[in-house]
């Protein structure tokens, strides 16, 4: 009896892995390991080599070189040149220079950047929401759920083709409704201050669902434990929301804020099926510009706009995950 209680006294004293000397000990037999057996066995698990050698990596490197790398450098290659499909001339950044002294271009790339904070910020906040509440004691929850995801399966050129019909001036079933209510029906996508911002909310109304399941996932791994303390305590559902489910809810909105983005900053499919960028350059994006270019025969400009495209998203997510999860760390 009194060796145990020496025994868990010293445990107390001395954490598991050092004894009274510092030295590396056994947390079953509490006597220390060799130093020279501790510093061969961390040198032999540096050392470790991959258990796959490396010809097992190179069909995945083959491929990805094929599909990204080759295509990189060819489009930094031809970002530089004016071609016709068929003979390449070398003139340097001209198309870059051409590109940002263009207004309709600069105004493309404004719209991209305005398009992708937008939507990326409401699909975050309503994402969130939604899995607040779809993960709640509510009535018909699973139906709900998947109402709210169902837009996700849906096709996108679908989906701009129906809402372009909804929202028409005269014969839309949204201003009919508006009407019926006395109030006027603005120009959805025929109002050059409204158009972009229209297509952004049925963009939310697409993606929000991702975004839902996303949080809805980050919020089943928050322990109930908390919750359960924090109303002990006397705290209050905003209190408890704003102190436990945003904080440990981090991971998940990093992962959605970094989707929304990207999806954002390359959105073209349903601003094409909408309004192709009208009316006027009102609503176009990066996306659809360089489109517009490459059927306009200036393939080298839009080769640039592609480069261009790639170095925004790049310049904008990355440093943006980092700190992201710096942030998380340190929390």
């Amino acid at each position: 009896m009194t060796m145990t209680c020496a025994s868990r006294q010293s445990s107390s004293v001395y954490p598991t892995g050092s004894g009274p000397s510092g030295k590396l000990t056994s947390p079953f037999t509490g006597g220390a390991y060799p130093i020279e057996e501790v510093n061969m066995t961390e040198t032999r698990l540096r050392s470790r080599k991959s258990p796959y050698p490396l010809w097992f990596f190179l069909p995945a490197a083959a491929v990805y070189g094929v599909l990204f790398v080759v295509p990189t450098v060819s489009s930094l290659w031809f970002s530089l040149t004016r071609w016709d499909l068929s003979t390449a001339e070398f003139i340097g950044l001209e198309n870059f220079r051409q590109f940002f002294s263009e207004p309709f271009l600069v105004k493309g790339l404004v719209n991209t950047l305005i398009y992708a904070l937008t939507t990326s910020g409401l699909k975050t906040i309503c994402g969130l929401l939604l899995a607040v509440l779809l993960t709640g004691n509510i009535f018909a929850r699973g139906f709900l759920r998947t109402l709210v995801f169902f837009p996700v399966l849906v096709s996108t050129i679908g989906i701009g083709i129906t809402f372009t019909v909804m929202m028409h001036p005269t014969k839309g079933i949204i201003n009919a409704m508006l009407e019926t209510l006395g109030i006027p029906g603005p120009g959805w996508l025929t109002n050059p201050a409204l158009a972009l911002f229209s297509v952004a909310l049925v963009d939310l109304w697409k993606g929000v669902g991702l975004a839902t399941l996303i949080f809805i996932a980050g919020l089943a791994a928050i322990s109930p434990d908390y919750y359960e303390a924090a109303r002990i305590d006397g705290a209050t559902r905003f209190q408890q929301f704003w102190r436990i489910t945003l904080p440990l809810v981090r991971p998940a909105t990093i992962t959605v804020i970094t989707l929304s983005l990207i999806g954002g900053l390359r959105s073209f499919d349903l601003i094409w099926a909408m309004t192709r960028g009208g009316p006027g350059f009102s609503s176009d994006v990066i996306a659809s510009v360089i489109y517009k270019q490459y059927q306009a025969g200036f393939y080298g400009l839009s080769t640039a706009g592609n480069v261009i495209l790639f170095a925004l998203i790049a310049i904008i997510i990355l440093p943006l995950t980092m700190w992201l999860n710096r942030r998380e760390v340190e929390q």
